[in-house]
């Protein structure tokens, strides 16, 4: 660990500010009691929930957003990651909470998204302008969620690290519940996505004027020390007096550059491509492959999102009791990995229930937060390890690979899962039409593309008019022999059909009231030559060959389905035909090949949960309780001794 600078003048400790000024200079210059710094860390926890809440909100309208600004599904992905990439690079300058402090960044931060959630987004006028008001937002949270957990760090010594870093993590899952547990319970009453965002808006403005008049944070020469329990207080307070704070943090960049920090911090970042995805594109995941409803989806993500949080907390409390973090990552790890599993198989199965998903849910959500909040704590250990004056470059580092592990992943996304785009950008409309008119829907549809694409290129193919009805009568209820004979019928009986298509159906009901009628005769042989290029012979050869009782059966044959492709065709408008003819094929197939899109990039997300594993040896930590135990109490003897040396200078 870097040895801590101090000076061998001791000058006593500034006094606190009040009034006013305590709006703009936080810093405590005494390590607080357990009931403010319980405040403190309320405080920064309610701020992470509140941040995380806002960015997250959009994915739980995600569908109404696409459709109203005009997103392509991949645009609206590239909006995320325009998003993670600005605050990949945020994170970095957050790194400067070091040396300008944490609070004023969390107070100035929650002010500037809440105005943006309340009246920038809702508001933007087009799809470029959501763009740029949401880089901004990612901007600023990519500072502010760097110096969240630092403050956390800063009040919580490391007997105990777990719990309060068991809570902080609580706001990125407590964010996604939030969002979820609203858009779940009032999308059906207020189903405009705008709603959404005033309501996290207003809730973002609360809690900054909660953080504005409540948090503070430690003076840099107390938070620049490693404390390892609260009975490191009056130790960490005697030797801030002497803190040279400018020496502690002299090559702090280079100090945290180190593999077990950047490793650790790219393995929990891969770890975490399943969140990621879920916290955005659950709603769009489960509509394309389950056809659930925006309710839904967000409903049964609550199982998720729940079961996460008690992960969190309750794990958080065994780790500090157990003074270890490692064991925790691995049975986390190895527990989500089991749910993963089994929800990447679902991907293919349309039967899996809601609940059986929910169970998948709860196994993943259960390891995932074992882990996480075991990695969380042990990683600001890692970092102390080198020199706690850089927690928060530390965790710069790691704000700054995560957004940029995730901004490559959403990019790759989109290549993965190309059939959710075309689901999303045309499938909707393509449901609607079906929608109203599922029964001629369902008669077009059993025309395979070649088929199609010869009828409309010339509507007197008696080849794909053969193939046309057949396939019409065969998705009307026909069997193969009647299937069958409608297609011969057209080849055999062309000639005939043309020429009764030729003659107008006045004069073909005259010839049927009295086939002897010579004036309805010539008019039809007239008709029937000109239409079809034949001489009068000919043509009055193919009005004779009409009466024929066989050929009168094939024609009534012909008839039935031709009637029935031809209304199918008349009864949907041109432009939805048309959209039809255009986008049907493609948005068929695409749901098809959905389900396995998905599931290749679910294991994806696997792969990333398994390669975390290796990276949890090189942190810092025990594997055992009895060794923590021991270095606890090797720590509390050095304590004592260094107070006693103290109390003997300075009596």
């Amino acid at each position: 660990m870097t040895a801590t600078a101090v000076r061998p003048n001791e000058a006593p400790p500034p006094r606190e500010v009040s009034g006013l000024r305590r709006l703009w200079d936080r810093k405590l210059h005494h390590y607080p009691e357990n009931g403010p710094r319980s405040l403190y860390l309320g405080i920064t926890v309610l701020a992470t929930v509140i941040l995380y809440y806002e960015l997250y909100v959009g994915g739980a309208v995600a569908t109404q957003i696409i459709a109203e600004l005009g997103f392509s599904f991949t645009g609206y992905v590239f909006v995320s990651v325009i998003g993670n990439l600005v605050g990949a690079f945020a994170s970095l300058f957050a790194g400067l909470a070091d040396r300008w402090g944490r609070a004023n960044l969390v107070v100035g931060g929650l002010l500037l998204t809440g105005l943006l959630l309340l009246v920038g987004l809702p508001h933007a006028p087009g799809k470029t302008a959501f763009t740029v008001l949401f880089a901004v937002l990612s901007f600023v949270e990519g500072v502010v969620l760097v110096a969240t957990p630092a403050l956390i760090r800063d009040f919580s010594p490391q007997v105990g690290r777990g719990v309060a870093m068991g809570f902080w993590t609580l706001g990125p899952v407590l964010g996604s519940l939030v969002v979820t547990t609203v858009s779940s319970n009032t999308l059906d009453e207020h189903p405009d996505w705008r709603w959404q965002f005033y309501v996290c808006g207003t809730a973002g403005l609360v809690v900054f004027v909660v953080a504005l008049v409540g948090l503070r944070e430690l003076s840099p020469a107390l938070r620049d020390q490693l404390m390892v329990s609260m009975r490191d207080r009056a130790l960490v307070e005697a030797r801030a007096r002497g803190l040279d704070t400018e020496q502690a943090l002299k090559g702090h960049w280079r100090q945290v550059l180190r593999f077990d920090v950047v490793g650790s911090a790219f393995a929990i970042s891969i770890f975490l491509l399943l969140y990621y995805i879920l916290v955005g594109f659950a709603v769009v995941y489960f509509a394309t492959v389950f056809g659930y409803s925006e309710q839904r989806a967000n409903a049964l993500a609550n199982w998720y999102w729940v079961t996460n949080a008690i992960a969190l907390v309750v794990t958080g409390v065994l780790t500090d009791r157990f003074r270890v973090r490692k064991p925790f990552m691995v049975v986390g790890t190895l527990v989500g990995l089991v749910g993963s599993v089994l929800f990447a198989l679902s991907a293919t199965r349309p039967e899996t229930g809601y609940y059986t998903i929910a169970t998948y849910f709860i196994l993943s959500a259960a390891g995932g937060g074992m882990a996480y909040v075991a990695w969380m704590a042990s990683f600001t250990e890692t970092v102390e390890r080198h020199n706690p004056a850089a927690t928060a470059t530390g965790l710069a580092v790691w704000g700054w690979l995560l957004r940029l592990v995730v901004t490559a992943s959403l990019a790759v996304f989109t290549l993965v899962v190309p059939a959710t785009s075309v689901l999303v950008d045309q499938g909707s409309r393509v449901s609607e039409i079906v929608a109203a008119h599922p029964q001629e829907v369902a008669v077009l549809s059993a025309l395979d593309p070649a088929t199609s694409a010869a009828l409309a290129a010339d509507p007197q193919d008696v080849g794909a008019l053969a193939t046309a009805l057949g396939a019409v009568a065969t998705q009307q209820g026909a069997d193969a022999d009647e299937a069958a004979a409608v297609s011969e019928a057209v080849r055999t009986r062309a000639p005939q059909l043309a020429a009764a298509q030729a003659v107008d159906p006045a004069t073909l009901a005259a010839l049927q009231a009295d086939p002897t009628d010579p004036a309805a005769g010539a008019a039809a042989v007239g008709q029937i030559a000109s239409a079809l290029g034949v001489d009068a012979g000919q043509a009055t050869q193919l009005l004779v060959s009409l009466g024929d009782p066989a050929v009168q059966a094939d024609l009534a044959l012909v008839q039935r389905y031709g009637t029935v492709l031809q209304q199918a065709n008349t009864s949907i408008p041109a432009d939805d035909l048309a959209y039809l003819a255009e986008h049907g094929d493609e948005v068929a197939a695409a749901a098809e090949e959905n389900p396995r899109q998905w599931q290749r990039w679910w294991w994806v997300c696997v792969a990333g949960q398994l390669l975390f594993l290796p990276f949890v040896f090189v942190m810092a930590g025990r594997w055992s309780p009895r060794r923590a135990r021991q270095d606890e109490q090797a720590h509390e003897e050095m304590v004592a001794r260094e107070l006693a040396a103290l109390e003997r200078t300075n009596g």
